[in-house]
This record gives structure tokens, sequence and C-alpha cells, in this order.
């Protein structure tokens, strides 16, 4: 048995192929092992992130690919079909943090009735998050179009919510309006629909192509376009959350606002012209010294400081406020098979996929 395992090249993410791996029979898998098939998974340019980050964050050591490669995690769902682990049964379905293959093995650890961990040596130096399963049989939250809703958009909305929370925390750093960049992206207005609830004015900034479904979502109390930002009124304090690491435009808002720019946040790096050093960059025009937000650190905290469940409960709520506007936010679509696969790769690397589009893929046929 093999899997077939989608791959890209850490040097040149235009680069991409298909390769088999070979997998271990039942009898030769370790104690306590699962063999999963991954059913499908969702792919958004958050992966895009995690490709380019790959190495500073240590996501190319999750999966191992062939030397020079790298296999880009996804949030989706996966089938056991062997179990080794008498807690664990054949048939059970998983949802978390999977390679781009159809195929994987898991150590299972720290079982329990909701979930389970991976703790295969290689994948301990990244945050527990990534090695966290949840077993969701027969839970209807994950099933048909809930469940792509979970894959699409929860990981993206627990970053929305933690750096919501991050902002709150300081509050907001004595800002009066909030900027996002990329303000189409999930991440962008899953966060823009929280600071919108609080009361603080949020401003989307987009490319003109864009504008109309960004206006459309609601949760934007202006949109700007990106050759626009000097319209802005700079005599105000403002926070800026960089979606995007789009160095040129951080520059540009840091030159108009000065020290009006409170604090300036890099969240995400699908502007793959950026790098993470440049978040330790000061910039003409002054204002807040531009820095790189890791959610995995303040969720850390959260979860020390909440307790036992506090962080489950609070992000629960807030994901429920959330769910009903999605049907309106987003059109899901899936694709199967290495073909697809590639395609809506290389669609979202290079900025083709529409802004309302959800993809649910599957190497299986």
């Amino acid at each position: 048995m093999s899997s077939i395992d989608f791959v890209v090249a850490r040097n040149d993410l235009q680069h991409c192929k298909v390769v088999d791996t070979p997998l271990p029979d039942a009898t030769a898998l370790p104690d306590e092992a699962l063999l999963v098939k991954v059913t499908r998974f969702a792919f958004t340019a958050n992966n895009i992130t995690y490709a380019v980050l790959g190495d500073h964050l240590k996501y190319w050591q999750l999966f191992p690919a062939p030397e020079g490669f790298g296999n880009v995690p996804v949030w989706g769902f996966a089938e056991v079909i062997i179990s080794r682990h008498p807690g664990v049964a054949e048939g059970e379905t998983l949802f978390g943090y999977f390679p781009m293959s159809t195929h994987l093995v898991i150590e299972a650890a720290d079982v329990s009735k909701t979930g389970l961990r991976d703790a295969t040596a290689h994948r301990q130096e990244v945050s527990p998050v990534y090695n966290a399963y949840r077993r969701v049989s027969g839970d209807a939250a994950f099933a048909g179009k809930q469940g792509d809703y979970q894959a699409l958009l929860r990981p993206l909305f627990a970053l929305s919510f933690i750096a919501d929370d991050f902002l709150a925390e300081n509050e907001f750093f004595g800002a009066k309006r909030v900027l996002l960049s990329s303000a189409s992206s999930k991440t962008a207005y899953g966060l823009a629909h929280l600071v919108h609830a609080r009361g603080i004015r949020t401003i989307g900034l987009t490319s003109a192509g864009n504008v109309d479904f960004v206006k459309s979502l609601g949760c934007y109390d202006e949109v700007v376009t990106y050759d626009d930002v000097n319209s802005l009124p700079a005599d105000q304090p403002v926070a800026y959350v960089d979606m995007a690491g789009n160095s040129p435009l951080r520059a540009t808002l840091h030159q108009h606002f000065g020290e009006q720019m409170k604090y300036s946040g890099i969240v995400g790096l699908t502007h793959r012209k950026s790098s993470p050093g440049e978040a330790a960059q000061a910039l003409p025009g002054g204002g807040a010294k531009p820095q790189f937000f890791f959610a995995p650190d303040h969720i850390r905290k959260r979860a020390r400081g909440w307790g036992p469940g506090g962080f489950d409960a609070r992000f629960g709520a807030a994901w429920a406020g959330l769910v009903p506007k999605l049907d309106h936010w987003v059109k899901v679509s899936e694709h199967r098979g290495p073909a697809a696969v590639q395609r809506a790769y290389l669609n979202t690397l290079n900025g083709r996929v529409p802004a309302d589009h959800g993809l649910m893929l599957s190497l299986s046929e």
C-alpha cells in the first residue's frame, strides 16, 4: 500500500509534484498507531502562509517529504482504516491537521472520548494545537457543509479570535480604528466581525476587484482600495493588522499615519516577496515597530489564564456567532484527484481563487 502525496519545492513554491510513499502494512504498524485515510481537506491562502513559513516555524517537520520538498499542512478529515490502539475503532472520523496526502500514520496518545494526540517524534517541536485530533464520528457540526465550514474557517477563525483578544487585552493600543489588509481573506473578515462587534471602527483594505464582496460582508465600516489608502484621515490613532505581509503597503501606511500608527502586526505572509524578518524592521514615518503575531504563544497564555475548558468555551461561543453568516459569505466547491489538487494549489498560490470561494479537496479520485 502507498500514499499519494502532493509536495512542493521549498525554495520555489511554484514547483510541485505528486509522489507515492510506501506505507507499512498492519503488522508493521507500531503499537497504538493508526493508519488513516485523508478523505477531504480545506485549502486557503492560509496554507500558503504555512508554506512561506515552513522553515521559520517548522511546519515542514510535520509531514516528511523528499529532499528539497515539503508537504503543505492542511485542515481536514480522515477515516481510521487500521487501528492498533484499543481505544480507537476502525471507521472513526478524525478532524485535524493532515498532510496533502491520501494517508497518514498517527501514533495515538492521550486518547479521550473527544480526541487524541499524535505523539510521532518529529512532530513534537510545534505547537500542540497542530498535533491534536478531534473524534467527530456522528457529530453533526462536523458533517456535510458544516464540516466544510469547520475545515475552511474554524482554524482561521481561531486566529481571528486570538488576534481580537490580543488587541482587546491591549485596549487596541489606544487606536480608534483598526485597518485590515487582505480584507477579503477569511482570517481578516473573521477578525473584522469580532472587532466590529466591540464597537471599534473597522476599515478593510483590498484590491479594486474585491471591493463589492468586502462591502457585502457587512463587518467593515469602510472599504478602501490599496491605491487609495492615503485618502484616509491621519489625525486619529490606528492599529494595523497585516494579513498579507505586503511590505510596500506597510511602508505606505506607516509613512501616511506616522506616530498615529499605534500597532502594526503581521499575521499572514501570503505576499511571498515578504519575509518574517521584516517584522522586526522599523519603518520611515515613525509609529509602532512592526511585529510578527504568533498566535500559539497567545493561545498558551490564554489557556493558562482561562483554566481548563475556558478557551474552548469562549471560542465556541464566538464560532456560534459566526456560523449563521457563512452561508452568505462562502461558496464551497469540492475537487478530487491529483490534477484537481494541483490546479487548486497553483490557483491559490497565484491569487486566482475568488474571495467568496472555499475549496475542499481530496487526492483520492
